[in-house]
């Protein structure tokens, strides 16, 4: 495929590592081929870069694997999914999911993304239903401007919520920002 096709969302391979693509830039001058600046992701490791290739360039498109899991447990090195269809459980190694495990609460449905039987990692939903396990008590009076107060969820994240939310509450959190989105 021709870099100049890419399209954000797009995979592809080059030199062993597999990217993704977020952003695209097409930039042609009248004495010069086109230039494709191309922000990418890389997905083993996470970086985020820009690359930039001469038109007629060729990449290897790619075709990553999704399937539904479900969350069991944290066994501390690792985190384990099982697969909802064959009953099989899959390990990752906590380190490459420190962001997921945030949000991850037993039994909750994610998608896990493999290349060839490699995991790549997880995909959560865009919100997810915590609940708050400790939280301040509100300040009357204190409404100046957006009031917000510190709360913690029961995966140990620390959000800020609303004064109308208490202990025990459940709450929707962004899996994307880690914030505060609503009332469950």
């Amino acid at each position: 495929m021709n870099v100049t096709e890419l399209r954000p969302g797009n995979y592809f391979m080059e030199e062993g590592n597999i990217y993704l693509v977020n952003d695209i830039l097409l930039n042609k001058t009248a004495m010069r081929k086109m230039v494709a600046k191309v922000k990418v992701k890389n997905v083993r490791t996470g970086a985020i870069t820009e690359i930039s290739r001469n038109s007629g360039y060729q990449v290897e498109q790619i075709r990553l694997e999704k399937k539904k899991m479900n969350y069991l447990y944290d066994g501390g090195d690792f985190l384990c999914f099982m697969d909802n269809s064959t009953y099989e459980q899959v390990e990752i190694p906590a380190n490459r999911l420190e962001w997921e495990k945030k949000f991850l609460t037993e039994n909750l449905e994610v998608e896990m993304v493999t290349y060839e039987d490699e995991i790549l990692g997880i995909n959560l939903p865009a919100k997810v239903t915590l609940k708050i396990t400790e939280c301040e008590p509100a300040v009357r009076g204190d409404t100046v401007n957006k009031a917000m107060k510190d709360a913690y969820l029961e995966t140990g994240l620390k959000v800020r919520v609303p004064l109308f939310i208490n202990n025990g509450d459940l709450v929707l959190v962004r899996t994307d920002t880690g914030e505060y989105d609503g009332r469950a």
